[in-house]
């Protein structure tokens, strides 16, 4: 419950307040003296850490996370993965790119062993991590071409909406950054389509909407979803 509370912190921004409720669900896992519990507590701490801008204590406790459940628990390689994707993630806020890309190599050989059949962690996932993580180190031009692949592929629908639409708003933001904002506003209707409250109700994204519908380049509808959320 702890975890749950602080994922919806990081989408609502809050990001103090959920590094408060991940530290106490790591507190209440760490006292079952099960690894993969505290593992699984990680996963939200990780994510609250990067959201509060402490990203090598976010790099930091995934990695020694995954570490502890590998390889001796094979049935957490899914789980194992996931942190290794955050970790990746938190690395690329400080510029760590040999880290970033040895990382996400280590959970793309996890995703292999696991397929393309799971909803949770698969290839799908850590490929749109890859978009991500190269997008933050700015090499905008390669994600772009990276995402473009990855959704005109079969393993795009494995991965579940919300995690579709939250990371289509990470590329709506490369879009931006490269300037082509007839992409960026087409991904966000995309998001809107996938997943509607990962749009409308993350306060983060009302900034983007406000500034790609100002553009005369911005497709139709981006205007109606910026007045919906009062950013026009």
């Amino acid at each position: 419950m702890y975890g749950l509370i602080a994922l919806v912190l990081v989408k609502l921004d809050q990001g103090e307040l959920a590094w408060l409720a991940a530290d106490r669900g790591m507190a209440v896992a760490v006292a079952t003296n099960d690894p993969q519990v505290a593992a699984v507590a990680t996963v939200p701490l990780s994510q609250a850490l990067r959201a509060g801008g402490r990203r090598r204590s976010a790099m930091e406790t995934a990695v020694i996370a995954a570490r502890r459940i590998m390889p001796a628990n094979p049935g957490c390689d899914s789980l194992a993965g996931t942190l290794l994707v955050q970790a990746a993630l938190a690395a690329t806020g400080r510029g760590e790119q040999r880290c970033v890309l040895e990382l996400l190599d280590q959970a793309a050989e996890i995703a292999g062993k696991i397929g393309v059949g799971s909803e949770g962690f698969n290839p799908a996932s850590v490929e749109a991590a890859r978009v991500v993580a190269e997008a933050d180190l700015g090499d905008v031009a390669a994600a772009t071409v990276r995402h473009e692949r990855l959704v005109a592929g079969d393993q795009w629908r494995w991965l579940p909406p919300e995690h579709r639409a939250a990371y289509l708003l990470d590329v709506a933001r490369a879009y931006a950054l490269a300037g082509d904002l007839l992409r960026a506003g087409r991904t966000l209707l995309g998001a809107e389509r996938t997943a509607r409250s990962e749009v409308h109700d993350r306060p983060a994204v009302r900034d983007l909407i406000a500034v790609v519908a100002r553009s005369a380049a911005a497709p139709a509808g981006l205007a109606q979803l910026a007045a919906t959320l009062h950013v026009a």
